[in-house]
């Protein structure tokens, strides 16, 4: 019931959880059990994996890591009965005919109320689009990262294998599948809910505690060709151009809500809590620094951070740092994990192929930002 949600561009998941943290921050709420239902679930757990420090618990309640249909991903909905669901909420989002065909059992003034509550919550437009934003979203490399204690519950009608995905794919998450057909929480029998719910935190209350690893976007930056730059300028010219390269980047840093971490001679570590905010602020420096006559290489990718004597480290920094050092001038890349996480944000990325990253498993898919 906020304000229309604009119908070529719904918020992405990192807005969404920026929402979620301003009420939190308006009312006061230092720290929450968060709890996500349905198409929320996927947002609860972003929340709780890139602010621990915010979530004493978490509970997702029917809802699914990816609701698209993948090779790796069977049981998710296919395209063509996503288009089938836009159709039919297009033609028919808020009457009563819609409401009986998508909810079995409902008694006339059940129906009614939930055809008003559609009516009031959104337009068809809108609601056409918040269900093709759910369709793209996919927060399957998140859930490792998630280290506060989860509760995956669902009722009979829900898919199990979504919810069993999140259970087993979420570090000591505990699993409970409950009796009933409704998907809707608060129909059906509600005290086997709000019991599962209240046993889980106080199961909790008396361990909490806030860890020191949590999800986070790492940026690494660097002036390319450095070394002739400053053999073509000269010491004092050098160190001139590296402060006015500073400058630029710290005042990005601050307008993206960035964390300087570390800076070592030309480049610089830091991180943020979106992963958008970082492709954005790693685009607009390389832009920034070019009337320096100097062009900079950008790495950005998302994963858990452990925080070691005051500082961000871990795998997911070293896998940062590479591939920044791979980056070619004014070029900002990406990985996999990262353009999954900005769908929807307005980014737009080219497939740069897959590299290895030293000191690092695997091969990577990494993705150049463009536009």
């Amino acid at each position: 019931m906020s304000d229309p949600i604009p119908l070529d561009r719904p918020p992405d998941m990192e807005t969404r959880m920026d929402d979620a943290r301003a009420v939190m921050d308006e009312v006061g709420s230092e720290r929450a059990v968060v709890y996500g239902a349905s198409e929320s679930g996927a947002l609860a757990c972003l929340f709780a994996a890139a602010h621990p420090d915010r979530t004493i618990a978490l509970v997702v309640h029917g809802g699914c890591a990816r609701d698209s249909w993948a090779p790796d991903y069977p049981w998710g909905t296919t395209r063509e009965r996503h288009e089938e669901l836009v159709r039919e909420i297009d033609d028919g989002w808020g009457t009563e005919e819609f409401v009986r065909d998508w909810f079995d059992g409902f008694d006339d003034q059940m129906v009614a109320w939930e055809a008003k509550l559609g009516r009031y919550s959104m337009s068809p437009g809108a609601a056409v689009a918040y269900e093709r934003m759910t369709h793209e979203q996919d927060v399957r490399d998140v859930l490792p990262a998630i280290h506060v204690p989860t509760l995956v519950m669902h009722r009979e009608r829900d898919s199990p294998e979504d919810n069993r995905y999140l259970a087993e794919h979420i570090p000591g998450a505990e699993y409970v599948a409950l009796e009933g057909e409704e998907h809707i929480p608060y129909l059906g029998d509600q005290d086997s809910v709000t019991g599962e719910i209240e046993r889980f935190v106080r199961s909790v209350r008396d361990e909490e505690a806030v860890l020191d690893r949590l999800l986070a976007t790492v940026l690494f930056t660097d002036i390319v060709g450095s070394t002739e730059t400053v053999t073509r300028l000269g010491d004092q010219a050098w160190r001139d151009l590296v402060e006015r390269h500073h400058a630029i980047v710290r005042s990005l840093l601050g307008r993206y809500r960035g964390n300087e971490v570390d800076t070592a001679g030309d480049g610089f570590f830091a991180t943020f809590d979106g992963p958008a905010r970082a492709v954005k602020c790693a685009a607009s420096i390389a832009d920034a620094v070019k009337p320096l006559g100097i062009q900079i290489r950008a790495g950005v990718h998302t994963g858990e951070v452990e925080t070691v004597a005051g500082k961000a480290g871990g795998v997911a920094v070293v896998i940062g740092s590479r591939i920044g050092s791979i980056a070619g001038p004014s070029q900002v890349l990406a990985s996999q994990t990262v353009k999954d996480l900005t769908t929807g944000s307005g980014i737009a990325y080219q497939d740069a192929g897959e590299h290895e990253l030293k000191g690092v498993p695997d091969r990577w898919r990494l993705y150049q930002v463009v536009g």
